[in-house]
């Protein structure tokens, strides 16, 4: 448990209100080059459910990366309010930095109503989290090898089913499964649950797509950066509940690999799919 470092991640999805439509998100006070994607889309997602009743949920969110962010100054998110149904509200999210958009989303709320109900199962056959180990327990072996990352506070923790990016010397098969949860209680809030799991949905599934080519972000010969990013909230959930994240990657081409996710809650429910589509270059290629 790190409550702390989820007592952090609860602060940055919690934004500063300028006017009823714009809205100020700071990042973390860390040694990155760019803004880490999932906090953008969570924090759009946060700015977007701040002017929609509460009796909506969202249920979907398309995303675009634009530009990297600046992590050394805050991001001005400018709601547009769309259009508000009996059933249906949406809500488009500009992020500017530096006078320029570095990121968009749309996402859609809905009222709650009765339907049809039907799910893929939930994959059999996995080990459980518990009997996982955590990432300071797995990474120890390469603690002088990764430096003050190793030290760190993990807001989410991420437990790999296979060998994770770190250990992976050839070609795999293209999926991974990873179990994952908040290192710590959070709110009851069901937006904040949501905001969470977006945030945490941009850690892993990227890198799906170069499972079948034998390489990593770990191995430092390849260029990855977000292009799109697409979720569909299916089931209530709690993001400090472990969730399964089942993902795999249908194709690679063209220098851009696709990762899908499917997450399950632990007792079986399909909670969220997920969908992504980025750039990987080897660094040769990406002129490094």
């Amino acid at each position: 448990m790190d409550q702390k470092a989820v007592d952090a991640l609860i602060d940055l999805l919690d934004l500063e209100t300028i006017e009823a439509n714009i809205f100020r998100g700071l990042s973390p006070d860390e040694h990155r080059q760019r803004v880490f994607g999932g906090q953008v889309a969570g924090q759009a997602l946060v700015a977007a459910a701040r002017t929609v009743s509460t009796e909506y949920a969202v249920h979907s969110l398309h995303a675009y990366f634009l530009r990297p962010g600046d992590p050394t100054v805050p991001i001005i998110y400018e709601v547009d309010r769309t259009r508000d149904g009996r059933s249906f509200t949406t809500r488009r999210v500009k992020a500017v930095q530096h006078g320029r958009s570095i990121f968009t989303l749309s996402a859609s709320f809905q009222t709650p109503e009765d339907g049809y109900d039907h799910q893929f199962p939930m994959p059999e056959g996995l080990p459980g989290p518990h009997e996982l180990p955590d990432f300071h327990t797995r990474m120890e072996p390469y603690k002088e090898l990764i430096g003050d990352w190793y030290d760190q506070p993990r807001a989410i923790d991420t437990r790999y089913c296979e060998e994770g990016p770190w250990e992976r010397r050839e070609d795999k098969p293209p999926f991974q499964n990873v179990w994952l949860t908040a290192n710590g209680r959070l709110p009851d809030d069901p937006v904040l649950q949501i905001c969470v799991l977006t945030y945490a949905s941009d850690m892993t599934l990227l890198d799906t797509s170069l499972l079948p080519h034998g390489s990593s972000f770990a191995a430092g010969d390849v260029f990855m950066a977000s292009l799109d990013h697409a979720m569909w909230f299916h089931r209530p959930f709690r993001s400090d509940g472990w969730l399964l994240y089942a993902q795999d990657t249908p194709s690679a081409s063209g220098g851009r690999g696709l990762g899908r996710g499917l997450v399950f809650s632990q007792d079986g429910r399909l909670v969220a799919s997920v969908v992504q589509e980025g750039v990987i270059r080897t660094a040769r290629e990406h002129g490094v």
